[in-house]
């Protein structure tokens, strides 16, 4: 083997090596941040707004949309060690899936075009996927889920209700709470990845 061979086959190993401690580290972030949540006042109260989703969001762009699901896939495993789950993991799995659904899109468009405009596309476009996914997830998965596991469908739809009367069956829940939701989540998760992404960047790997 050459001595160039060589020095680069050290640099991909310590390069590696370097990526899986950064995606450790924000996975680790992300379940921190997700301690911290508050609720909205158009929807129930089990659906709490948190930036556990920043950390994944800057590291897909930063290390590129692999990174990115591998962090939040890290995240719901450490979630469900540390806390366990209520949905017999239903709901990590759906939480998975929305999750991607806007982390992928968005780092995906970043990918090849790295400008602050493809960014703001990017994450416009991972909002709405995650708003559209999030809706159909919460409508044939996750809210079916709750429901049998707290009192009925009838008493899910009663919670979505009280927060607003025109919540009057799974249709309107999802229309009215789970999607603007989703959407206010995404818009506030993109705000606070563009304010800090040029600076937290600045001491991750750029793969992507």
């Amino acid at each position: 083997m050459s001595s160039n061979t060589a020095a680069k086959t050290s640099a991909n190993s310590i390069t590696k090596t370097r990526m899986m401690v950064q995606i450790a580290m924000l996975s680790a972030i992300s379940v921190i941040l997700m301690l911290f949540d508050i609720p909205l006042p158009f929807a129930p109260s089990f659906y709490k707004i948190d930036l556990s989703e920043v950390p994944i969001l800057i590291g897909c762009f930063a290390m590129g949309p692999a990174a990115g699901v591998a962090i939040e896939a890290l995240k719901i495993l450490l979630n469900f060690i540390i806390s366990g789950t209520i949905t017999a993991g239903v709901g990590e799995v759906a939480n998975f899936a929305i999750g991607c659904s806007m982390v992928l899109p968005a780092g995906l468009i970043y990918r090849y075009h790295k400008t602050r405009k493809q960014a703001i596309i990017g994450m416009a476009t991972g909002t709405v996927s995650m708003a559209v996914i999030g809706g159909l997830l919460n409508a044939f998965v996750l809210l079916p889920a709750y429901a049998a596991l707290f009192g009925g469908m009838d008493a899910i739809i009663g919670m979505g209700t009280a927060v607003n009367k025109n919540i009057t069956g799974l249709q309107s829940f999802v229309l009215l709470s789970v999607v603007p939701f989703n959407l206010v989540k995404g818009v506030v998760v993109s705000l606070v990845t563009f304010l800090l992404y040029k600076h937290v960047s600045r001491v991750l790997i750029h793969q992507a």
